[in-house]
Formats: structure tokens, C-alpha cells, sequence
């Protein structure tokens, strides 16, 4: 305790001589920021236990937040109206919870639990209730700051930048599991400024984080509408014609095994590979998606473009048709279609096969099993028009995804450089 008591003072005393102001901050704003104990503005509220099994999502009259939930799903800022929050089941008897430990609007919720130590402390700030009561579940940590040290949907956004979140990791103790407790996270050292700057900074990242947020459900809208598409054309319920507006050939089913040569990848230890791509290392590796960002070498298990693979370990059944020439390792089936075949047709096909493998050990799909399988096939300019417009919204997908990680960059980039 001593030694934690030292190094906060320490901290305090470096920042006053440095000038305790962020890298980054709004024009009219001066000053120093005020640099405090988190213990001494907030106030720990008691939470629940309650496991999953006492939760439902059907019925209640007071929801719960799980820690799980906040590594999960939940957004920095808790507005209830837009998450999805469990109900306490309402044959769990409540009625000795004091009205103080319910959540109210500017509380901070901490996970205090997790396995990695990047989530660790992790948290939310409660900003819109509508009126619905919550209560702070398994694992958190409920904080209340006191009257007048922040603004609502400031302190989100304080506990997620890069000084606060380094002090949470370096007090957060255990081996396989991690966890935090009320006691070190209140040693932690905060740097605010006024209410009114507090109010500009809150603004304007929950801009950026509405931006993130509208981001993500585009990307998510364009994958159910591939999917969707996927369901009806695969079905059948969707067909193509031909520019006379004919109907083209009914489809035939096929076995995988008829439609192109089947190969298996080779041993890791048989590879010349390297991290980093140059004149030598210019091939991939691919074995069921891992090992990608490594180059290989090697004479015996070099694949050309447009192979579709297929995992056969993990992500069983995944099929991916591969844009460049590639190296690939074991448990991972590469296919080399015939000429009647369209790699992005025949990928999009095995993608909505359901295999069923049943095995005594580790799931796996192997080439003899794949190739028992049926898929239909249309006529190769039907299967044209199929892969034209699944890759077009593959590529919006791809682009708003770009998209997606440069505004989180951004949010990165500001949280590191407006606070301190």
C-alpha cells in the first residue's frame, strides 16, 4: 500500500512540473488539468452475483448488466434504449437491494475480470437509462463519481484512454485469470479539466463513435444482405437469365469430388518461411487462416490463384478462393476447379454446404469426406452472374470494413492524444 501511495505522488508531482496538459486540446481551453485518486471523486456501489441462468431476455422488471457483456457487446457509452440487456429472472427475490446500488446516469460499470489482460477493467458509462431500472451484475465493480467531478459521457471515454488504462493492467493481479478490485483501482491516478471542456471532449468523440457505431451496422446490413441473397439463390428461389431474358439450364447436382482436383497442404517443418515478404518469401501461407501474414518457399506445396480452400480444422468447411499464388500447410484442402467451374461460384457453394462431421477427437474435414458431398451447378454463364454479384457486395463489404478500422484508428489516435 505504501509503495502504491508513493508512486501516485510520484506521478502527481511530474505531472506539475511537466505541465499537466494534454497533447491535444480544443482552442479558448487553458490551464492544467487536476490530477486525483479515482477514490477520491467516486464511490463503489455493492452489485450482484446473479449467473446467467438467473437472466433471461423475455421478461422482468429490472435488467443486469454481466460482465461478460461488457468484453463483449456493450458500447463505451451505455445508452439502454440501443443494447440488448438481460432481465433479473423474477423468481429471484430482489427486494434487500437498497435503491442506492441501483445504476444511475453517469456510473461507471467495470469488468473486473478477464483472461486477457487487455480487457481487464474494462468498462462502460452508464448515459441514458429511459427511465428502467439496472442493477450492476457478476464481476463488475459499480462506480459513482461524486457531485460535479464529471460530465455525463466524459468518463467513457477517460477510462478507455491509454494512461488509465495502462494503471488498470499494472494494478490488476492473478495468473490465469486477471481481476481488479475496489481497493487498487481506487490508487489510480485521473487528469480531468473543467465541466465545460469535459463537455466539448465528450461531444466530440461520441461524434466519432456514433460515426464507428453507424459504420459497423452498415457492415453488418451488407452481410445479411449477402446472406440472404446467398439462402434464395442456392435454393433456387432466385435465378438469372440471359440477356434475351431466357431462363437458363436447370442446375445439376455434382459430387465436389467431380467438379476439379483435390489437394492437401504440406508440413510447416518442410517450408523455407519467413515473417516478411521479399525476391525469395513471395508466397502466403495459408493453413486454415492462420498463418497468414508469414511468406514461404517451397517447390512441392505451391498452389496458384484462384484455388478455392477449404478448412478442414476449426472453422470447418470455410471456403476462400484465393486471389494470388500461395503456400499451403496442413488442414487446410485446396481445390483446383475444372474449366466448367467459377472459383467464386464454387466457393459461395461450399460455404452454404452444412457439413456434418462426426469424429471421436478434434472435428476434422479430409479430402474423402469433402468429396462425398453434393453441391448443384448451374451452367457456367449463370454461375458468371452469381459470382459477379456476390464479389461486388464482397467488395462494398471490403471497402466499409476499411473504413471501419480507419475511424477506429482515428478514435485511437485522439483518445492517446487528448488525455493524459
Amino acid at each position: 500500500m505504501f509503495m502504491a501511495e508513493k508512486e501516485n505522488a510520484v506521478m502527481k508531482e511530474k505531472r506539475k512540473k511537466e505541465g499537466n496538459v494534454p497533447n491535444l486540446r480544443f482552442r479558448k481551453f487553458e490551464g492544467d488539468w487536476q490530477s486525483v485518486e479515482l477514490g477520491d471523486v467516486i464511490d463503489f456501489k455493492v452489485t450482484n452475483s446473479f449467473s446467467r441462468e438467473n437472466l433471461n431476455y423475455e421478461n422482468g422488471t429490472v435488467k443486469n448488466i454481466h460482465y461478460g457483456d461488457i468484453h463483449t457487446k456493450f458500447q463505451t457509452l451505455f445508452d439502454i434504449t440501443k443494447e440488448k440487456v438481460p432481465y433479473i429472472n423474477e423468481d429471484i427475490s430482489i427486494s434487500r437491494i437498497s435503491e442506492d446500488f441501483y445504476c444511475t446516469e453517469g456510473d461507471i460499470i467495470f469488468a473486473d475480470a478477464s483472461e486477457d489482460l487487455h480487457d481487464v477493467g474494462k468498462s462502460i458509462e452508464i448515459v441514458n437509462l429511459n427511465n428502467e431500472k439496472l442493477l450492476s451484475g457478476l464481476h463488475t465493480l459499480l462506480a459513482r463519481p461524486k457531485t460535479n467531478s464529471f460530465q455525463v459521457g466524459f468518463s467513457g471515454h477517460l477510462f478507455k484512454s491509454n494512461s488509465v488504462r495502462l494503471q488498470i493492467q499494472k494494478e490488476a493481479q492473478g495468473s490465469k485469470v486477471l481481476s481488479i478490485n475496489v481497493g487498487r483501482i481506487s490508487k489510480i491516478i485521473l487528469s480531468s479539466p473543467t465541466l465545460p471542456e469535459q463537455q466539448k471532449i465528450a461531444s466530440f468523440l461520441s461524434l466519432i463513435e456514433e460515426r464507428i457505431n453507424t459504420q459497423s451496422k452498415i457492415i453488418e446490413e451488407l452481410k445479411l444482405l449477402k446472406s440472404t441473397l446467398c439462402k434464395k439463390i442456392f435454393s433456387r428461389k432466385l435465378r438469372f437469365k440471359d440477356d434475351s431474358g431466357n431462363e437458363f439450364p436447370d442446375w445439376e447436382v455434382k459430387k465436389l469430388g467431380a467438379i476439379g482436383k483435390f489437394y492437401a497442404g504440406g508440413d510447416l517443418n518442410k517450408l523455407d518461411y519467413h515473417k516478411e515478404k521479399n525476391e525469395k518469401y513471395v508466397y502466403p501461407i495459408y493453413a486454415n487462416g492462420a498463418g497468414e501474414g508469414i511468406y514461404g518457399y517451397s517447390n512441392t506445396f505451391q498452389f496458384p490463384s484462384n484455388c478455392v480452400t477449404v478448412s478442414g480444422r476449426g472453422n470447418l468447411g470455410y471456403a476462400n478462393t484465393r486471389k494470388e499464388p500461395f503456400n499451403a500447410i496442413v488442414r487446410l484442402i485446396i481445390i483446383i476447379p475444372n474449366g466448367s467451374i467459377v472459383s467464386k461460384f464454387l466457393e459461395e457453394g461450399i460455404n452454404n454446404i452444412n457439413f456434418a462431421v462426426e469424429s471421436t477427437g478434434v472435428p476434422q474435414l479430409t479430402i474423402p469426406q469433402i468429396s462425398n458431398y453434393n453441391i448443384s451447378i448451374p451452367s457456367k454463364e449463370e454461375q458468371l452472374r452469381i459470382a459477379n454479384l456476390l464479389s461486388s457486395i464482397d467488395e462494398k463489404i471490403k471497402l466499409n470494413e476499411e473504413i471501419y478500422a480507419s475511424l477506429s484508428k482515428q478514435k485511437k489516435c485522439f483518445l492517446q492524444q487528448m488525455f493524459i
